[in-house]
């Protein structure tokens, strides 16, 4: 899919899920968009399913698990900035930063992703 190309049903939805704070029905979604790929796309879609499942380790309590998995999302979907397939990666790789240091100096994980405009999303581009 070029960037002006509407996004597949399948991922429309992970992104709607992602971004409602359901991690775990999202990563279920990216992960089946990377069984179906091969080729330049498939460490673009295990970024976003380390991405999901950090931010549900997260959203658990389970810190250590979720920093581990955070440190990953980010060297799979560094070779896509800044964007790919119509998504502001450098914007969501900013949100993932600020959320795992506030993280990391010990804010409740419930406080962080409880408030919708504070967790990071994936957005589509204008046009995208």
């Amino acid at each position: 899919m070029n960037e002006s190309e509407q996004p597949s049903p399948t991922f429309a939805a992970a992104l709607e899920l992602f971004n409602a704070g359901r991690y775990l029905a999202s990563h279920e979604l990216f992960e089946e968009l990377w069984e179906g790929t091969q080729g330049e796309d498939s460490d673009f879609y295990k970024g976003l399913i380390q991405a999901t499942v950090a931010l549900h380790h997260l959203q658990e309590g389970r810190i250590e698990g979720a920093r581990k998995l955070y440190a990953g999302h980010r060297r799979f979907l560094a070779h896509y900035l800044p964007t790919h397939k119509g998504l502001d990666l450098a914007t969501f790789l900013e949100e993932m930063q600020r959320c795992f240091g506030e993280a990391a100096r010990s804010v409740p994980a419930a406080q962080l992703l409880a408030d919708p405009a504070a967790r990071p999303r994936l957005r589509r581009l204008e046009g995208g």
